[in-house]
């Protein structure tokens, strides 16, 4: 507790130390004349293609006022199907689905609910042909993972 409580700390301190150090070198940069004025600190909101500043009186879109949490993705040598990010459940091609079974059957059963999520923060609909087949299976490892736990 005593560590996270120091840690914290002096985190703080070194953004202090390097707010101060930034601040300086801008006014030094101001007395020479380098800059005209003092630089405004503007937030920033990353909202896909492009970029929203928010200004006093002015106002983003919903979607970019929410600030989006960008976890990492796990990826089970999928990349290709991120073609397919955004298209309906219904709209795919007996070849594009079958992209989709290729890597559902050639991957571990226990790694089917990351794929899944994956596919998810990837904005990538599974196919309606192939929905049945991944359910299944995740019931199956729920299944097994309750039973596990009820053991005595």
């Amino acid at each position: 507790m005593w560590i996270l409580i120091a840690s914290l700390v002096a985190l703080g301190i070194l953004a202090a130390i390097a707010g101060i150090m930034r601040n300086r070198k801008l006014a030094k940069q101001l007395a020479n004349g380098e800059i005209t004025e003092m630089p405004e600190v503007k937030m920033v909101l990353d909202c896909g293609a492009d970029a929203c500043e928010l200004d006093e009186g002015k106002s983003c879109d919903l979607d970019c006022m929410t600030p989006i949490i960008k976890q990492h993705i796990d990826y089970y040598d999928d990349e290709e199907l991120d073609a397919y990010k955004g298209k309906a459940s219904d709209q795919y091609t007996d070849e594009e689905a079958e992209e989709f079974r290729n890597v559902f059957y050639t991957m571990q059963e226990n790694d089917v609910p990351g794929w899944v999520k994956s596919l998810q923060q990837r904005e990538l609909n599974i196919p309606d042909g192939l929905k049945d087949e991944v359910l299944l299976v995740l019931r199956e490892i729920r299944k097994k993972n309750n039973y596990g736990n009820n053991k005595d």
